[in-house]
């Protein structure tokens, strides 16, 4: 939660959720701004909080995008005077709707005149263009290919963008399906595929499709060994050689190295 007056504040009387909300967005801001529309009201939706719970997006390009969405209509953001008892004192409310409104309806609201999507405003002030992205800087220590294909899921389908701690959470799993000569893109083209809606919880259905389509094991990761007798074991250094070759083929460090590769 964000300090008073600080946090998200969902507009009223918006129109149902639909998978195609943000399609008129850039791709950046539709993942941004889906992310924003899951938020919990009173959550902190500013460039330097959002820029640490998303993987995918440095503090400039949320900034960058967040004016976007206000210039877009999505985004109310006003500093206004408000009585405490300690007195009256200047608080900034910031407010989002996934349904774009024209600078007409939020000088409504503020006044509180509320609004109705079965009253629609005129048009929509002309769309801004979208300011051009900036280069992002790969991060150190540097993300595994696992981690960094779960951070692109918002960028193929906006409802799909996850938060730091659950593209780490999910990297086990999606490490496993790369050591299966699955790459990036066929895995990401997996859990994209025929999308429910609505999504509500884009990370519990990431992990719900990262284990039901896991792919099957290759031919050639079948175990070269035969046991003298039922039951015996791999030799240790053959268990090594294949636990090296599966990290390898996930881009996954061998514990106690101190980074990823």
């Amino acid at each position: 939660m964000a300090n008073p007056g600080y946090g998200k504040r969902v507009a009223p009387d918006q129109a149902p959720r639909t998978a195609n909300d943000f399609a008129h967005l850039p791709r950046r801001e539709a993942s941004i701004a889906a992310f924003i529309d899951q938020l919990p009201e009173g959550a902190a939706m500013d460039a330097k909080t959002l820029a640490k719970v998303l993987p995918d997006y440095g503090q400039q390009a949320c900034r960058s995008a967040l004016r976007y969405l206000r210039e877009a209509g999505h985004l109310l953001v006003r500093p206004v005077v408000e009585a405490t008892e300690a007195g009256k004192r200047w608080v900034t409310r910031t407010f989002f709707s996934r349904t774009a409104r024209p600078t007409s309806w939020w000088e409504r609201l503020l006044r509180g005149d509320v609004p109705s999507v079965e009253r629609p405003e005129l048009e929509l002030e002309p769309k801004p263009e979208p300011e051009p992205e900036p280069e992002r800087v790969p991060e150190e220590p540097r993300r595994s290919r696992a981690y960094r294909a779960l951070a692109s899921l918002g960028r193929i389908d906006p409802r799909l963008t996850l938060s730091a701690a659950e593209c780490a959470e999910l990297e086990p799993l999606a490490a496993r399906w790369l050591a299966l000569d699955t790459t990036p893109e066929q895995m990401t083209a997996a859990l994209t595929a025929g999308l429910p809606h609505p999504i509500s919880r884009p990370a519990g259905l990431m992990r719900e499709r990262l284990e039901r389509k896991m792919p099957p094991v290759p031919a050639r990761f079948t175990r070269p060994h035969t046991p003298v007798r039922p039951g015996e074991a791999l030799p240790p250094d053959e268990v090594a050689r294949h636990a090296d070759r599966l990290r390898a083929a996930a881009g996954i460090a061998r514990r106690g190295d101190g980074k990823r590769t």
